[in-house]
């Protein structure tokens, strides 16, 4: 229950880039794109998750230019891509600097990914297979 009460206090101080993000990704509902904050998952805290596009999007402030850091991050990546996840990585400068361009990149790489539903769909009958007699 710890990653869960720590997500609930992280929800509620978001940073000044996480908080601006957050605004722009909500306005993507309209298309059908939902994120959620602050999600635990595996044991990790993602900042903002499209689970029906299997997005992660991670907005990264200087403590992440350290060497031990981009080690954690590109493991915690690796271990959410083996279920599927891409994760997108901006810096706050670029949410700061670049917020439309952000959004507009989220957007597309959402877009352009399958979502869950059809990940789960059954693959088309072959030749032969689910006739009706």
């Amino acid at each position: 229950m710890a990653v869960i009460a720590r997500a609930r206090a992280l929800r509620k101080r978001l940073t000044p880039a996480e908080a601006r993000l957050w605004g722009a990704l909500r306005r993507l509902r309209a298309e059908g794109l939902h994120f959620r904050r602050q999600a635990p998952m595996r044991g990790y805290i993602l900042d903002f998750v499209c689970i029906d596009r299997l997005l992660i999007v991670e907005v990264d402030g200087a403590s992440h230019d350290c060497e031990d850091r981009q080690r954690k991050d590109r493991v915690r990546d690796a271990v959410l891509s083996r279920e599927g996840f891409l994760t997108l990585r901006f810096s706050n400068l670029s949410v700061r600097d670049a917020l439309d361009d952000v959004v507009q990149t989220v957007r597309d790489r959402c877009l352009a990914r399958p979502t869950r539903l059809s990940l789960r769909a059954s693959p088309p009958p072959r030749d032969g297979e689910g006739d009706i007699l």
